[in-house]
């Protein structure tokens, strides 16, 4: 079987994005570190959640773009707060609709599990009503989601 890795390029702070990262999910570790001659870190393997993941420092030549986000499903606005808090401390941005850039420029959505289910609702305007409350939001609030199908 094909192995698909992602593997994302930093400037510099690969290992230290990947230890907030495995410590944010169940089943993650760092796999492995590859060294340079000056004791620098080049590449990290580490695996969230059980998926294999890959980060080089590699210098500023090509910075995260929003083009591509790690989507975070989560139950209850715990979990939700608990990300959010800790992927935009120490330098990370909130966005809109539950979007958010951690401090080394990686783009992550925090979502609610159920949030593409109430938006696919066949009642359309309960649909749009949540669509539209999720519009106005950063972090997402469930309350204010659910608030907002129920009418």
């Amino acid at each position: 079987m094909t192995e698909i890795t992602p593997f994302l390029w930093f400037d510099s702070g690969a290992k230290e994005a990947a230890e907030l990262y495995v410590s944010l999910f169940e089943d993650s570790h760092i796999v492995s570190e590859s060294v340079a001659n000056d004791g620098t870190t080049l590449v990290v393997e580490f695996s969230l959640s059980g998926r294999l993941f890959r980060a080089m420092n590699a210098g500023p030549q090509f910075p995260q773009t929003e083009a591509v986000s790690f989507m975070i499903t989560a139950d209850t606005q715990d979990e939700i707060d608990r990300y959010w808090d800790a992927l935009t401390a120490n330098g990370g941005e909130e966005s809109m609709c539950g979007w958010l850039k951690d401090p080394w420029g990686v783009n992550w959505q925090v979502t609610p599990s159920f949030l593409m289910d109430m938006m696919k609702n066949t009642d359309r305007d309960k649909a749009a009503r949540v669509n539209e409350a999720m519009l106005r939001m950063r972090k997402i609030i469930l309350a204010d989601l659910e608030a907002a199908a129920a009418g």
